[in-house]
């Protein structure tokens, strides 16, 4: 199952993860990919005082280096020499190689280590290019202090690795605050609810919430847990965790979401997922997951990463060379070496796509968008082709029973549909629900059924008051090689879904059913051909009522009588054509084909985010998500493709400045150099942020 294969590969490449940015200096950043994606919260707690600890790390470093450079620009003697004065003093070189070898001992600490491990696993990377030429400038200069010919380079060293210390923690901020935007919602759940204790509400702190409590929400309050509503009428925001712009209607048995907040009606509920079970939880673990997992982009980034680094090295010691033999000094050659390695450290390329990734799932997930597969996400940009189930998904699933004929001998109409009720009330199909929702209208009687069996895709039996009761759609009689009884005149077969009643083998009604069309569904298709996105209808429906929603949809086709076991054939034979095919359903019998399609994407899951096996799950019951997600993915892929032409073309101009091609006439100092590679990092990662779900 192709499922399996994305999984393994990102296990494969959850060792990579760490190699494919600065290794050395923030494992945390990357961390989430060690880390198994259903960890309880607070071991993802203790990651971000992880990371968060590193960033602070690298900001302190940067404050005590830049207070220990301003000395050592006082005392640099080409520094003295532009600002017109002459502090020297007997053994100032002293105190300068004092302060120096502490600032590249402390400040260049990260970077030494980060190249201690990126030669460990074999890939030298950024921090391999920085602790090389802040090394070669400082072992060089201390050369100077005991007598070798030439200029110290001191002062480059200091500016040089104050740049690179805050151009880290700006990136490593600008990553972290990505991947928190998401926990910050956590961050807003009340410190304290109103539980019913021992005839009384009382109020207690969060963590004691256990599931089964029964809670008080009042007007204005944040919803503390997953519950089913008891007792109130209210209107709540789910904005932040679905998407949804308008406050949802909530009554007697509708689900509440934690975090979401409620309108202005009381509410009673009883808490069904608090903590870890939480849906905001569930959001959080599977958003972490999918900004961990290997994006495609980011292993051609990590490769260019790596020949860049290559590159530098190799046109670094040319560079060195070159002036050596151009009669140019030691001191000239080495600034142009030390140049060169710095300004084409491949910072911009690390960041260009982990940023984009990370703003890119929590971007989706506060617009109901949940990423399960960044593999299948990153696919959804080249989809050609896209398969809806109908119902649950073009349709809202809730089949209202049209009509109740009886066609039997002795059966009064209030009698086919309590045998119907009977029958289907221990099915969770739409269609049962459906007849056992009129049964309740019409205030008639539920009678007992035992030895309840299911027919996939085509009814349900049981028996009831003795006699052998099946309910069951044109699919069943096909089964058997019979033709199924003939449908009255009265009934809409374009529209309405028939449902036979046999009594002991005989026939004894016809109940039909209609499902209405989702109002967004007709924009979505429209929305999908203007991406010339062609759009297949899939039922276990007959012929006419697919031809019938398909037409009224404006859809490329559908795939009538289709059997669920059938859904994954479909799928099969679109992709032996070469089509790129999505497949969206409501997960409930899609699972085989959700999992065969080139992008599985569940919709209407509510606060179900366990689809297991869709890519994407869509929070939100709205065909037009479908579109919304497409048009992102392929936003995310543009900003990928941005930031890594930026990155690239970046050191295609400034390597060859830095080697000092246009010399006499500009030359690019190390700490210019070190600029320029930290703005061109800032460049990208702005351009990450500019990322919007439309």
């Amino acid at each position: 199952m192709q499922h399996e294969h994305h999984d393994h590969e990102h296990q494969g490449h959850q060792h990579n993860e760490h190699q494919g940015h600065d290794h050395g200096a923030k494992p945390a950043a990357h961390d989430h990919a060690a880390m198994p994606s259903g960890k309880a919260h607070d071991s993802h707690d203790m990651h971000d005082e992880h990371a968060g600890h590193h960033t602070e790390d690298f900001l302190k470093r940067f404050w005590i280096c830049l207070a220990v450079t301003v000395p050592i620009l006082l005392l640099s003697h080409m520094v003295q020499q532009w600002m017109g004065v002459h502090w020297t003093f007997p053994g100032d070189q002293y105190v300068l190689l004092a302060l120096s070898t502490f600032l590249f001992v402390y400040g260049g600490k990260p970077f030494l280590v980060g190249m201690v491990r990126e030669l460990q696993w074999k890939t030298p990377g950024m921090m391999t290019l920085v602790a090389i030429a802040i090394s070669v400038a400082f072992i060089y200069s201390v050369a100077v202090v005991f007598g070798l010919q030439g200029m110290d380079f001191f002062w480059e060293l200091a500016t040089l690795i104050d740049i690179m210390l805050l151009g880290h923690w700006l990136e490593m901020r600008s990553q972290m605050a990505a991947s928190r935007a998401l926990e910050s919602l956590v961050e807003l759940l009340p410190a304290v609810v109103h539980v019913e204790r021992n005839g009384g509400v009382q109020d207690m702190p969060l963590q004691q919430l256990e599931n089964g409590d029964t809670i008080v929400i009042k007007p204005g309050e944040k919803i503390p847990a997953d519950g089913t509503v008891l007792e109130g009428d209210s209107s709540v925001n789910e904005s932040m965790l679905t998407g949804e712009s308008v406050p949802v209607k909530k009554s007697k048995g509708a689900n509440l979401i934690a975090g979401a907040v409620n309108g202005d009606g009381a509410l009673r509920a009883k808490v069904t997922g608090t903590g870890t079970d939480s849906y905001l939880n569930k959001v959080i673990t599977l958003v972490r997951s999918a900004q961990s997992a290997k994006s495609r982009t980011q292993d051609l980034a990590n490769k260019v990463a790596g020949w860049l680094t290559i590159i530098a090295i190799s046109v670094g010691v040319l560079t060195f060379i070159i002036w050596m033999f151009a009669d140019h000094g030691t001191a000239f050659a080495l600034e142009r070496m030390v140049t060169v390695m710095v300004t084409s450290c491949p910072h911009a390329l690390g960041v260009a796509i982990p940023l984009v990734v990370a703003i890119s799932t929590s971007l989706s997930a506060t617009h109901g968008l949940l990423i399960r597969n960044r593999t299948a996400f990153e696919n959804a940009r080249k989809l050609t082709l896209i398969i809806f189930d109908k119902t649950g998904t073009l349709t809202k699933g809730e089949h209202a029973v049209q009509q109740v004929i009886p066609t039997g001998s002795g059966f009064s109409e209030k009698e086919v549909l309590q045998y119907a009720a009977a029958v289907q009330q221990h099915s969770e199909h739409h269609i049962g629900q459906g007849i056992l929702r009129k049964l309740k209208a019409d205030n008639l009687e539920l009678w007992p059924s035992t030895d309840f069996r299911y027919m996939q895709g085509m009814g349900v039996e049981g028996v009831v008051h003795g006699k052998k009761v099946t309910a069951a759609g044109p699919n069943y009689f096909r089964n058997q090689g019979a033709q199924p009884p003939s449908i009255p005149d009265s009934v809409d077969q374009d529209t309405d879904t028939v449902t036979f009643l046999l009594i002991d083998g005989q026939p004894a009604g016809v109940i039909t059913l209609a499902d209405s069309v989702r109002e967004t569904a007709a924009a979505a298709v429209a929305g999908l051909h203007e991406m010339n996105i062609k759009s297949f209808l899939l039922t276990g429906d007959n012929e006419k009522i697919a031809a019938g929603v398909a037409r009224k949809l404006g859809m490329d086709g559908y795939l009538a009588n289709v059997l669920p076991h059938e859904k994954q054939e479909k799928v099969k034979e679109y992709q032996a054509k070469g089509e790129v095919v999505a497949m969206t359903g409501d997960g409930v019998n899609d699972a085989p084909a959700l999992a065969q399609a080139d992008v599985g994407i569940a919709i209407g899951s509510g606060t179900d985010v366990a689809a297991e096996t869709a890519d994407i799950i869509l929070v939100n019951s709205d065909p037009g998500d479908v579109v919304t997600m497409i048009r992102f993915a392929r936003a995310t892929y543009r900003k990928m493709v941005q930031n890594l032409v930026w990155a690239v073309g970046y050191n295609v101009i400034a390597i060859p400045l830095a080697a000092g091609i246009l010399y006499p006439h500009f030359m690019l100092s190390p700490a210019m150099g070190a600029v320029l590679m930290s703005l061109s990092t800032i460049v990208v990662a702005i351009n990450a942020r500019l990322l919007r779900v439309k």
